[in-house]
């Protein structure tokens, strides 16, 4: 298995972007959709699972990985690689996430620009960096380690934002840019996430969209907030809520998107309700300029 033992190191070519296959509309796997998820088979794409849930599986878990393996694309994405640990990487995470990504060889995998471990104590959520040259050196080694461990390409999620540094350094698409430009990584950029920092720091998510990379927005994620007096809050658990549609609208016009999941966790509803927002995110795909 090619990286299961860290240190033996993959050489790999600068990826082909463009050439990466376009997986369409899908959605965050979660343990509720799996008995009503087949019969809606023909409507969902592919699924993007939290590798966290499959790392030495119990026999459960493996054979659930292996069905939805069997009957779906699948995009691994990590919640703890914690890219942004001035420490470095966990090396146990590193091996187990490595070892399912090459198991599964997917199209490309994801995980978070942030971290979730400082000081070896495990904080529990994602954490954003400050946008400075000292964060882009930490990143920089993680995000080489990761790519010794596997040959598949690497795309990385922005988070949403409840603090910003005085030391920042970059503006957000700048600071995204360089993620991706010095690490040869592309982006899933999370709209909601985008839509939320942009009300609650007040900055125009257009222009941010301007900057970005052309070649590098690969997959996106999108789910509805809620508003807790003046604040958005990305609680995964409502319909998408307007504005983040008309968002979505603007990043799928000017970026050659490979895949878009909706992500639920909270207050699930019925599938068929989800299928309708996969339906006008398959709209707005096939209607892009």
């Amino acid at each position: 298995m090619v990286g299961a033992v860290e240190g033996a190191v993959v050489v790999a070519a600068k990826c082909e972007w463009s050439k990466l296959p376009a997986l369409g509309v899908g959605l965050g796997y979660r343990a509720p959709f799996r008995h009503s998820l087949f019969p809606h088979q023909s409507s969902v794409d592919f699924l993007e699972v939290i590798a966290d849930h499959y790392f030495e599986p119990s026999p459960h878990r493996r054979t659930e990985l292996e069905l939805l393996h069997s009957n779906f694309p699948l995009i691994p994405h990590g919640l703890a690689l914690s890219l942004g640990s001035a420490e470095g990487l966990d090396s146990e995470y590193l091996r187990l996430y490595s070892e399912l990504v090459n198991q599964l060889q997917p199209a490309w995998c994801s995980d978070h620009i942030a971290f979730t471990r400082a000081g070896g104590i495990d904080i529990g959520h994602l954490t954003p960096l400050p946008k400075t040259s000292a964060s882009l050196m930490v990143l920089r080694e993680n995000i080489r380690r990761l790519k010794d461990m596997t040959d598949v390409p690497v795309v990385l999620e922005n988070i949403t934002e409840n603090i910003r540094f005085p030391e920042d350094q970059f503006s957000d698409a700048d600071f995204l840019g360089r993620v991706c430009d010095e690490n040869d990584v592309g982006l899933l950029l999370d709209v909601t996430n985008l839509f939320i920092n942009s009300v609650n720091h007040r900055f125009d998510p257009l222009e941010v969209l301007e900057r970005l990379p052309l070649d590098r927005v690969i997959q996106l994620h999108f789910v509805g907030g809620h508003i807790e007096g003046d604040t958005w809050v990305d609680s995964h658990g409502a319909s998408t809520q307007e504005e983040i549609w008309q968002l979505l609208g603007e990043v799928v016009s000017r970026f050659a998107v490979r895949g878009i999941i909706l992500e639920r966790d909270e207050h699930i509803p019925p599938i068929e309700d989800l299928i309708q927002e996969l339906d006008r995110a398959r709209e707005i795909m096939r209607n892009r300029s």
